[in-house]
C-alpha cells in the first residue's frame, strides 16, 4: 500500500463515511504542519487523518514539532490511518483514533476522542490560515474572476434559466452545510 493510496482512501472516507463537507489533502499550514488529509464537518469541527505506510513512518511522526507540542496541531479529532497490524492501539497518542486498511476497506479500529476537542485556539488559527491559503490558491487559478464571482456562478445560472438551476446541476447548498445562505 502506497502513501498516495492511503491518502486517497482517507479523502474518500472523510467525505463518504465521516460526512465532512470540505476535505483537503497535503496542504501546508503556517505552523509547518502538512496534514495528509483534513476535513471539516458542521460547526467548524475538523478531522485530521495522518497516513502511515510503515511502523517506522508512524514512530517518526512523534518527533514532529506539532506532535511534541499538540497545542499548535490541527484537528478537533485526529486519526492515524495505516495498513492493518502496523500501529497498535497502545501506541496512539491520547485522544487519537486508528483507521486500519485491509485492501480498500477502512475500519475504525480505535475511535478518537469526541468528548473534548483536541484542537486549541492556536490550532484553530492555524486551520484558518490553511483554509485561507487554500482559498487564495483557488482565487489565483480562477483569474480573472474573483473567488466571490466564481462562487456566485450557480445563482447567475439559475437567474438565466428563469429561477431554477439547469438540468443536471444540483444546488450545492443541499449537500453542504457550509454553503447554506
Amino acid at each position: 500500500m502506497t502513501h498516495a493510496a492511503l491518502v486517497e482512501l482517507a479523502v474518500q472516507w472523510l467525505r463518504a463515511k465521516y460526512r465532512c463537507g470540505i476535505v483537503l489533502s497535503e496542504q501546508a499550514c503556517c505552523s509547518g504542519e502538512i496534514p495528509d488529509v483534513i476535513g471539516w464537518k458542521g460547526r467548524c469541527r475538523s478531522v485530521v487523518v495522518e497516513c502511515k505506510v510503515s511502523r517506522s513512518d508512524f514512530l517518526a511522526d512523534a518527533a514532529k514539532p506539532w506532535r511534541r507540542d499538540p497545542d499548535v496541531a490541527l484537528g478537533c479529532e485526529r486519526f492515524y490511518m495505516a495498513p492493518a497490524g502496523i500501529v497498535a492501539a497502545a501506541d496512539l497518542p491520547q485522544g487519537w483514533g486508528l483507521l486500519e486498511v485491509s485492501g480498500r476497506r477502512v475500519e475504525v479500529a480505535v475511535a478518537c476522542s469526541k468528548r473534548r476537542s483536541l484542537r486549541t485556539p492556536e490550532g484553530f488559527m492555524n486551520e484558518m490560515n490553511l483554509l485561507l491559503a487554500s482559498l487564495r490558491r483557488v482565487e489565483i487559478r480562477i483569474e480573472p474572476q474573483t473567488i466571490t464571482d466564481f462562487l456566485k456562478w450557480e445563482k447567475r445560472m439559475a437567474r438565466y434559466n428563469g429561477g431554477s438551476l439547469p438540468g443536471g446541476i444540483s444546488d450545492p447548498a443541499e449537500k453542504n452545510d457550509y454553503l447554506r445562505i
